[in-house]
């Protein structure tokens, strides 16, 4: 069997999301500023692929555009884990709720979705280490837990940890049920970010 890779787990239909791409750096970058109203994370993103600490962004495209992005950089230790930032959705995006009937709610719903995929492959990432580190063992956030855990995160299995955030908005996605106990180093890129 071969190797799988995030691009092997896609949802079929509009609401599905891709790899970014050579010529998606400025319309991701809009798309950040647009999300947190600032360029901040813009910057975080530049910064992260001109360093090569970037694992994967993915994007999810409708209608042409992108309107969900995230990224999922290298962290420097432990070695093999994540870090899922910045995740950002176009404003019109941002809330299922908003949408017109029940039937659209889903296509509203592109963080939690993409989030949930996310959480879902390095859940499952043992048979897909198969071929090699295509997946990290671990990826950390820092969020709002009761978005994050709805996705399949955890707060609790990161409590544990050591991190220059706050643990309690800081979660983790792996296989298992354990609690490590690890320092967080974050990219360099990181430094500064509040």
């Amino acid at each position: 069997m071969a190797a799988r890779t995030f691009r092997d787990h896609m949802a079929i239909g509009p609401d599905s999301y891709r790899n970014a791409r050579a010529g998606d750096e400025e319309e991701i970058a809009a798309l950040l500023s647009a999300a947190f109203g600032r360029s901040d994370e813009a910057e975080l993103v530049r910064r992260l692929r001109a360093d090569g600490d970037m694992w994967v962004e993915l994007v999810t495209p409708w209608l042409g555009a992108i309107v969900g992005y995230a990224a999922l950089s290298r962290m420097r230790a432990p070695e093999g884990w994540a870090c899922l930032a910045p995740l950002a959705v176009l404003p019109s995006f941002q809330r299922a709720a908003a949408a017109p009937d029940e039937s659209q709610r889903r296509f509203y719903a592109i963080g939690t979705r993409l989030v949930r995929e996310i959480a879902t492959i390095v859940n499952c990432s043992e048979q897909l280490r198969a071929g090699g580190p295509l997946v990290p063992t671990t990826i950390v956030v820092v969020g709002r837990p009761s978005f994050y855990e709805r996705a399949g995160f955890s707060a609790a299995r990161a409590q544990s940890l050591t991190s220059p955030y706050p643990l309690e908005y800081t979660l983790i996605a792996r296989p298992g049920d354990d609690t490590p106990a690890e320092a967080l180093v974050y990219p360099p890129a990181f430094s500064g970010l509040v």
